[in-house]
């Protein structure tokens, strides 16, 4: 594999870039992929007065995969992981993990010491979740049908 670069700034079609990603995995609904590219129009016209971070990890100058976070209302050091999504043409090449560690490099630079995580409990969330486990996150709770009836959110978090 070629060496993955990331860059911080977003940058006007990012958002598009963004949608696609999102749609190429085949994991979330279109609402959830309409505000994916939400939280980046935001960055964009807000800059840094929006609270949203994002990374985006490039190879061969293609942007192959995104993560968005930032610090937690009300919280000194806790943030959440809103976002993280490889295009699905370039998924088990380790662009996932490379990305997260750089995601939690960035928060721990911010003086984060616990980053957020959450997913569905739906079956075909199975490899996300086996992704956190592996990356050192514990699940911390469920709640029943809080997406929609049937379908679960699990919380991971991961001490920094």
């Amino acid at each position: 594999m070629t060496s993955v670069t990331f860059r911080t700034e977003i940058r006007p079609g990012d958002e598009t870039r963004i949608r696609d990603i999102a749609i190429s995995s085949g994991f979330f609904y279109d609402f959830e992929v309409e505000l994916a590219v939400e939280l980046a129009v935001e960055k964009l016209r807000d800059g840094d007065r929006s609270s949203y971070q994002f990374i985006f990890a490039e190879l061969d100058g293609v942007t192959a995969a995104y993560s968005c976070f930032g610090l937690i209302g009300g919280t000194e050091h806790s943030f959440d992981l809103y976002w993280i999504i490889t295009h699905n043409d370039m998924r088990a090449a380790g662009i996932g993990k490379l990305l997260l560690e750089e995601t939690q490099r960035q928060v721990r630079e911010q003086g984060g010491r616990n980053l957020i995580a959450e997913t569905s409990c739906l079956e075909k969330y199975e490899p996300t979740r086996h992704f956190y486990m592996k990356m050192g996150y514990t699940e911390a709770g469920r709640i029943s049908d809080f997406y929609k009836e049937g379908d679960g959110k699990v919380t991971f978090v991961r001490r920094l």
